[in-house]
């Protein structure tokens, strides 16, 4: 699975990181964990990103920044996350996972 490989660069670069398996989970897990960051894919069984996305800036007490990281990389895939209140909206495909630890280090600041 890729969510792993960004998940042992992360953990390696001193980042805790919690994985969900679907959107659902994605849903519960940010509620208990309260994470300073999400890197959210649009491509996920039973709840596609965007709508995970929709409902996260529907709950005004989530400040999270929110990271789209996925191969979805068209100009209207972007601007529908740009403007669904994605921060930032990464290609998969054209980034290693050093290249996305470091997309994170920005956002945590």
């Amino acid at each position: 699975m890729i969510s792993g490989m960004y998940k042992i660069k992360l953990a390696q670069d001193g980042y805790e990181v919690a994985l969900a398996a679907n959107g659902i989970e994605a849903i519960g897990m940010v509620e208990q964990e309260k994470p300073d960051l999400i890197l959210l894919d649009v491509i996920m069984p039973g709840l596609d990103g965007f709508s995970v996305l929709e409902d996260f800036r529907q709950n005004k007490k989530l400040q999270t920044p929110i990271i789209l990281l996925t191969n979805l990389g068209t100009d209207e895939d972007r601007k529908k996350g740009e403007e669904m209140g994605a921060n930032g909206y990464l290609i998969k495909a054209s980034l290693t996972p050093t290249d996305v630890s470091a997309e994170v280090k920005k956002y945590l600041k």
